[in-house]
């Protein structure tokens, strides 16, 4: 029986269809009872069509905070490139957060980023076209995963520069530069210069990439695309030999890397040993050990 009553709370019915069980209560009358159980079972056995969506009532990408936006593409560019660009990336992330930190990437027009291209022209052409680089970067990141649906550096030109030949000092002029330096700083511009090294490949350099008895170093670059740090092996002149000895023969065991300097952290209040992110101090012009 699908249609019963209950003493004192009225009518419902109760039937069961393919294995699942349908119920509705409660009505005053046995006949309101039976006529919803019938307009069950015949939308039951005749479903409404599902609507197709048109494109208009298709999802589209949201819209995303600006400020959103930098700090995702900062923890991106911090997990897959080097820290000295890492660096660089905050630095120009400040300066586009204090114009346009509360504003939504589809606010900020075309004609905006090109005001800000031009007042960066100022410095140079250089330095405009750079923020061009890093702010394309930083939309097509947003772009590809569907935060939004517009970069509106797409299509922007960079601007024109005057390129120069780079003036490169003779070998005794380098030499020169290099034995005015203290020692430790000699030992460091000594391995840049045998190895052809990058800065950032030697202040990464650790004890474990030092092959004395084979006599070569391994330096790691993420210049390859995707960031991964790329091995090479570089033979050891006998001068770089000599200083690597040496080093080694006074090393502090605790200290994994071959260059390194202290610094306070700022959480413990200690003293500790920590790698090189650059070495900036060396052609600060109050410090310049060509000064």
């Amino acid at each position: 029986m699908s249609v019963y009553s209950v003493k004192g709370r009225g009518w419902r019915y109760d039937f069961t269809l393919n294995g699942n069980r349908y119920t509705e209560a409660w009505f005053p009358t046995k006949r309101q009872a039976k006529e919803a159980e019938a307009k069950k079972r015949e939308e039951l056995k005749n479903p409404p069509p599902v609507a197709t969506p048109t494109p208009a009532e298709e999802k589209t990408p949201t819209d995303m905070g600006f400020l959103e936006l930098v700090n995702r593409r900062l923890d991106y560019v911090k997990a897959y490139n080097s820290a000295s660009y890492y660096q660089t990336y905050v630095v120009a992330a400040r300066r586009w957060v204090k114009k346009w930190g509360k504003l939504t990437c589809s606010q900020i027009t075309r004609d905006m980023v090109e005001q800000f291209i031009l007042e960066r022209r100022r410095v140079s052409a250089f330095t405009a076209n750079k923020e061009i680089r890093y702010l394309k970067a930083a939309f097509n990141f947003g772009k590809r995963r569907g935060f939004f649906k517009e970069n509106p550096l797409d299509g922007a030109a960079f601007l024109p520069v005057e390129k120069r030949l780079k003036y490169v000092p003779p070998p005794e002029d380098i030499d020169k530069m290099i034995s005015l330096a203290d020692p430790d700083t000699q030992d460091y511009l000594w391995t840049i210069r045998d190895t052809m090294g990058r800065v950032s490949e030697i202040n990464r350099l650790t004890w474990d990439d030092v092959n004395l008895e084979r006599r070569y170093i391994v330096l790691y670059t993420r210049k390859k695309r995707g960031g991964h740090l790329t091995p090479r092996k570089v033979p050891m002149t006998e001068r770089l030999y000599a200083i690597l000895s040496r080093r080694l023969s006074t090393r502090n065991a605790t200290t994994p890397w071959v260059f390194w300097h202290t610094q306070v952290d700022r959480a413990t209040g200690k003293r500790q040993a920590i790698p090189y992110q650059d070495r900036r101090e060396m052609i600060n012009p109050t410090t310049s050990i060509i000064a």
